[in-house]
């Protein structure tokens, strides 16, 4: 499971933090880079076509490998592919065939994350669950800091050509295990899409509405503002780094390879925190921390290239990145009922991805009007209405559960 992880994570990287490095370097104007944040819509959304998964078979391969292995194997082919293509292109000349590829591989990655999911949960039992699911994110971290620090590193010393390439023979590894690896002998098909879509999407959401009652709107709008301020300065934080000189190999090792190591301290402080004080005043905590880090990209466009000010931003950025994902882990866990809990689970996973991604497509357009300082300032007021809501929740509506 952990090269099922290794495989899944490789691709996300290369379509969003590296991707914008590249376009950044070689001077691809910031409202162009931030609209490649829209494909990640697809991941997003890729609950929609999972039943596809289940009723449709692919010629040849799943009658050699099983349905499971079939679908990954041949999505882990449309990556590797992809990716090559990628590195021919210039974005220079060539930035709208980036888009359709981004797209075409994301598409191709989510599709492969579905397999993964379902043989990780039908070849094994509820059991062992959890060391399978632990096993897939080391995979998953340790191929997302490769194809992020590592790809930086290849097209500082190299080209951004070899990079992709060389990321992209990375996906035989996932290629390798799929091959040696037995199919699972249960599985669960979902035969008819609109029964699927009346189990998945409409019985969760209806059980949910009747146990909060009018609670409902207050938690889902806080479920979907929660990452806003996050996610509309991410796609374009690092093409910020480009901008006010740091090279590309301080990028990988500071904000990557450190960033990495900070994110995981925030994410044990976090399930501590939790443990120790419930998730009421943790997810007040984190919703200020979200929106309040953001500011220290004020200090660090005033100082310019300064390492240190980067290490203190990354610091205060990763921390809260952590912290709030363990404590937000926590909170939708408790909102689930244990009947719907993958579903509704996954339903509010969409929800607090989709409004980000999308206002995040408009970041580059709006630094280009008012510039890089009043943007900060703008990322940081976005979660005002995430810090008020979590108020209101805990002190008023919400019950740990």
């Amino acid at each position: 499971m952990i090269f099922l992880g290794f495989s899944a994570g490789l691709p996300y990287p290369l379509l969003f933090a590296t991707l914008t490095v590249w376009l950044a370097s070689v001077e691809i104007g910031i409202a162009e880079i931030s609209m490649f944040g829209w494909v990640g819509v697809i991941y997003a959304m890729k609950f929609l076509w999972a039943p596809m998964l289940d009723s449709l078979s692919i010629p040849f391969l799943s009658r050699t490998l099983g349905q499971r292995r079939a679908w990954m194997l041949l999505m882990q082919c449309c990556i590797l592919i992809g990716l090559f293509c990628m590195s021919f292109f210039q974005p220079q000349t060539n930035l709208s065939w980036l888009a359709y590829l981004s797209i075409i591989i994301a598409f191709a990655s989510a599709t492969q994350d579905i397999a993964i999911d379902a043989y990780r949960i039908e070849i094994i039992g509820n059991r062992f669950q959890g060391a399978m699911a632990a096993s897939y994110q080391l995979g998953y971290r340790i191929s997302a800091l490769l194809s992020g620090a590592g790809a930086l590193y290849i097209a500082e010393f190299y080209s951004w050509k070899l990079a992709y390439q060389t990321m992209a023979l990375f996906m035989l590894v996932g290629m390798t295990t799929v091959l040696v690896i037995s199919e699972s002998r249960e599985q669960k098909p979902i035969q008819h899409s609109i029964h699927w879509f009346k189990e998945s999407v409409i019985h969760p959401f209806l059980e949910f509405f009747t146990r909060n009652g009018y609670w409902s709107i207050m938690l889902l709008l806080f479920i979907a503002l929660y990452r806003v301020s996050d996610l509309i300065l991410n796609i374009v934080a690092n093409p910020f780094y480009i901008d006010i000189g740091f090279k590309l190999s301080e990028i990988a090792s500071i904000t990557k390879v450190f960033g990495f190591i900070v994110t995981i301290f925030g994410a044990f402080v976090g399930g501590l925190s939790v443990a120790k004080y419930g998730i009421s005043r943790p997810l007040i905590v984190s919703s200020i921390l979200l929106a309040g880090t953001n500011l220290f990209f004020l200090l660090l466009e005033s100082s310019g290239a300064d390492l240190r000010i980067l290490i203190l931003t990354i610091s205060a950025d990763n921390f809260a990145l952590g912290f709030s994902g363990s404590i937000f882990i926590a909170f939708l866990s408790s909102l689930t009922n244990r009947n719907y809990t993958a579903t509704q689970y996954a339903l509010f996973s969409s929800l607090m991805f989709l409004p980000g991604i999308t206002l995040s497509g408009f970041s580059g357009q709006f630094i280009e009007s008012v510039g890089w300082s009043d943007f900060f300032l703008f990322a940081a007021a976005m979660g005002l209405p995430a810090i008020l809501f979590a108020l209101i929740i805990v002190k008023k509506g919400w019950q740990e559960q």
